[in-house]
């Protein structure tokens, strides 16, 4: 599974995608909120783990996310 940070602009918040290995899309959500409905992309209980990543994510830039 692949993660990454989009910019919002001006009234459009900042968003998080999730893809798979294909990097096909299977989770947006905004950075503020992520941490809502993990069990859905087999991320239960790895609520920690994950707002960790995603505040040290630089926009723009796919990383492979793993935890």
């Amino acid at each position: 599974m692949y993660i990454i940070k989009v910019k919002g602009k001006a009234k459009i918040p900042d968003y998080i995608q999730l893809r798979d290995e294909n990097f096909v899309l299977i989770a947006y959500f905004r950075a503020d909120r992520p941490l809502k409905d993990l069990h859905r992309y087999g991320l239960e209980n790895k609520e920690t783990e994950l707002a960790g990543v995603i505040s040290g994510l630089e926009f723009g830039k796919l990383q492979k996310l793993e935890i």
